[in-house]
């Protein structure tokens, strides 16, 4: 069985971001940028499916700069077999990925897809479900377990009101929630072992997907600042706040 994994490049979760002086979006000059922790999650997720005997290859796929390179040696030096950079100077957007991710499906025909369920950078929880759209593929988000056989994926998913379980019928998409697993270290052999390993690289071209970004950014601004605190000397004088200040009761 062969698995895809999606990742992304993205702004390491201990840096702090900045907002460009003119609002156009954020300051990534010199900061940590990573792979995302929840795509972490994704290659953990196939490294374990592989040691159990289940999958043979795992293929690693992210689309952006050249700079994405690094994050697929990481994935390479976790378990994956082989990567595909679809290489664009455009910023990427949901619509566009899950376009690119559904080519490298059709072109590689895996048996599973697995992805982080959000980015930490845009939050925007949308790439799974529209490859999984595109593709004609079941899905199942949010995932906490999952376990596989030659013909289908047993997912369980954290949902509002607890867990649902889902039995999806192969080729499927799975996307990671925090709870799956814990993501290993790469130990310096397979950091070395990775660089040897192939990366081949496409354009949207070669995949015959527009890449374009469908959204305009208008502004980006900081949060305002929190103000702080009062104290009240009782019960009474809390209401009163309550009632006449915040406007809440």
């Amino acid at each position: 069985m062969k698995v895809l994994v999606a990742v992304k490049r993205v702004l390491d979760y201990n840096a702090k971001p900045r907002v460009k002086p003119d609002g156009s979006g954020i300051d990534l000059s010199s900061l940590k940028m990573s792979m995302n922790p929840f795509d972490e999650i994704a290659v953990e997720e196939a490294v374990r499916l592989k040691e159990s005997g289940i999958v043979s290859e795992i293929v690693l796929v992210s689309i952006g700069t050249q700079a994405c390179q690094d994050v697929l040696r990481t994935g390479l030096a976790l378990g994956g077999d082989r990567a595909i950079l679809v290489e664009t100077d455009l910023p990427v957007q949901p619509l566009g990925v899950a376009k690119a991710i559904t080519a490298v499906c059709e072109k590689e025909r895996p048996q599973l897809l697995i992805l982080g369920k959000q980015a930490i950078d845009d939050d925007a929880c949308q790439t799974g479900q529209m490859t999984a759209a595109l593709l004609g593929w079941p899905q199942a988000t949010f995932a906490s377990s999952v376990e596989v056989t030659s013909e289908y994926a047993t997912v369980t998913r954290e949902v509002d009101g607890g867990l649902e379980t889902r039995k999806l019928t192969l080729p499927a998409v799975v996307t990671t929630d925090l709870r799956l697993n814990t993501p290993r270290y790469a130990s310096l052999p397979n950091i070395m072992k990775a660089k040897k390993k192939p990366l081949e690289t496409l354009s949207a071209a070669d995949l015959a997907v527009d890449l374009a970004p469908r959204l305009n950014i208008l502004k980006v601004v900081e949060p305002a600042a929190r103000q702080g605190g009062v104290m009240v000397s009782d019960v009474a004088a809390l209401i009163d706040k309550l009632r006449n200040e915040a406007k809440v009761i």
